[in-house]
């Protein structure tokens, strides 16, 4: 028989987060309202790990906090922007953050007191900040494990277990000129006609195909240079972000002579590599394309992955989770502790 009183609790907590700006940066109050729901609830450690100023993880065990930690449940506080706030309509939950990643903080955290109600032990929850823009959280919870064997990351995959995941890699792109009056072109030289030159060349590359995670994907995210329609540019800068499927070495060798060729300075900033990952009998298994906080809590154990909600709503002014997707994750997550507390 359904508990509708718990499933409206559910909605009403995953509205309050929603309504929550945790825009990168600003997770603060999204993490304490996750804290203080653990606290009040009852039967759960909870301990603050500062991160950056107004800034911090959030992690709960379930007491007894010596008994060994068998699974943790974690995904991450942060949003991107625009923030806008959650109403109800057709059975679903709209907001920033409903599928990516609130709702998966409320189906973790009503699974956890689920289990917390049946007796369960060994598990915990980590909620991390900062997963949309550099990891920050991640990097530091990294640092600080809790020996827990099971990591059950949570991401929107529309309810299935992931069997692979694409990795990052991104850069940023720098090019020099000298200014000029436009009248005369010969007189300088154009950082950004370097800079589309070295882009040119980038997507000119053959890029790598997996069996299982398909073509790796390159994308130029943002353009910046130039002072004004009539001044040879001085200065020109591009960000890159490529999904990786393979190895990155070739790659990154291949950028770096493709660049050089146009007299285009390049640094790579981030590098996540692909994963494999674990699952479980009884889900339906799928590949993801997007990147994890997973390969930055390597000493969390070994990596699961499954949420609630689709990628395709994330980030979008669309952004929404259905009811019945919401309730049925946080069994599923019941489910997937007690599967790998077993293992």
């Amino acid at each position: 028989m359904r508990d509708m009183q718990n499933e409206d609790k559910l909605f009403r907590f995953l509205r309050e987060l929603v309504d929550v700006d945790s825009t990168t940066g600003r997770e603060g109050e999204a993490g304490e309202k996750a804290a203080a729901f653990l606290e009040r609830a009852g039967g759960f450690a909870v301990e603050r790990w500062p991160v950056e100023p107004g800034r911090t993880n959030v992690f709960a065990r379930r007491l007894p906090a010596g008994a060994p930690l068998h699974a943790v449940l974690s995904t991450h506080l942060d949003t991107v922007p625009p923030f806008f706030p959650s109403r109800e309509e057709a059975g679903a939950i709209y907001g920033r953050g409903a599928c990516d990643a609130k709702g998966i903080v409320a189906a973790m955290i009503f699974a956890a007191l689920e289990l917390a109600r049946a007796g369960d032990d060994g598990f915990g929850l980590l909620f991390v900040v900062g997963e949309e823009r550099n990891s920050a959280g991640a990097l530091a919870a990294n640092l600080r494990p809790q020996g827990a064997r099971w990591l059950i990351n949570g991401e929107p995959t529309e309810s299935r277990l992931i069997r692979a995941g694409k990795g990052v890699l991104r850069l940023n792109l720098r090019a020099h000129g000298r200014c000029a009056h436009s009248a005369y072109p010969e007189l300088g030289e154009s950082a950004i006609t370097k800079l589309l030159d070295g882009l040119e060349r980038l997507r000119r590359l053959p890029l790598p195909a997996d069996p299982v995670l398909g073509p790796t994907t390159l994308n130029v995210g943002t353009l910046r240079g130039g002072r004004a329609p009539n001044v040879i540019p001085d200065e020109a800068e591009a960000e890159v972000m490529i999904r990786l499927v393979a190895d990155s070495a070739p790659l990154k060798a291949d950028i770096a002579a493709a660049l050089a060729a146009a007299g285009v300075e390049h640094e790579f900033v981030l590098e996540f590599p692909p994963i494999r990952l674990e699952t479980a009998p009884g889900f339906a298994t799928g590949v993801v394309a997007f990147g994890t906080d997973i390969p930055n809590l390597s000493a969390w154990g070994r990596p699961v992955l499954f949420g609630p909600g689709s990628i395709h709503l994330a980030h979008t002014s669309d952004e929404h989770i259905l009811k019945s997707e919401l309730v049925a994750a946080v069994d599923a997550y019941v489910r997937l502790v007690r599967y790998f507390h077993a293992r």
